[in-house]
């Protein structure tokens, strides 16, 4: 295994360790936003950004996307995110994360679509 390889694979692991410890009663949730990031956009990276679960194009570029726990689990993007707003939306007040207790089928739709739209 090349040394990228193996950084990528200790990367991931260190991912999937991290979000039962972080998430814990909610690590369903956590574990299956994971699998929705990395669904959407096979290319990213995941990694420890901040002690929490990032996403990035590679290992040494920035993170675009990431999850956590506060109250609610939250999946946002960084500044470093392709954002593409509504139509007639302002750039005064862009949205960079999401609160949420549970998945359901029309978010984890969602989150994808902000996935693929934050990797462009």
């Amino acid at each position: 295994m090349s040394k990228k390889a193996k950084k990528d694979s200790d990367n991931l692991a260190a991912v999937l360790d991290k979000i039962p410890q972080m998430f814990g009663d909610q690590a369903a949730v956590g574990l299956r936003l994971h699998e929705i990031i990395l669904s959407a956009a096979p290319e990213l990276k995941p990694r420890l950004w901040y002690g929490m679960p990032g996403y990035a194009k590679s290992r040494t570029k920035p993170v675009l996307v990431f999850i956590r726990m506060d109250d609610y689990v939250t999946f946002g993007l960084t500044e470093k995110a392709n954002i593409v707003l509504a139509p007639g939306a302002t750039d005064q007040l862009i949205p960079s994360s999401w609160f949420m207790r549970e998945l359901d089928a029309a978010t984890e739709a969602r989150i994808a679509e902000i996935v693929r739209v934050a990797v462009s």
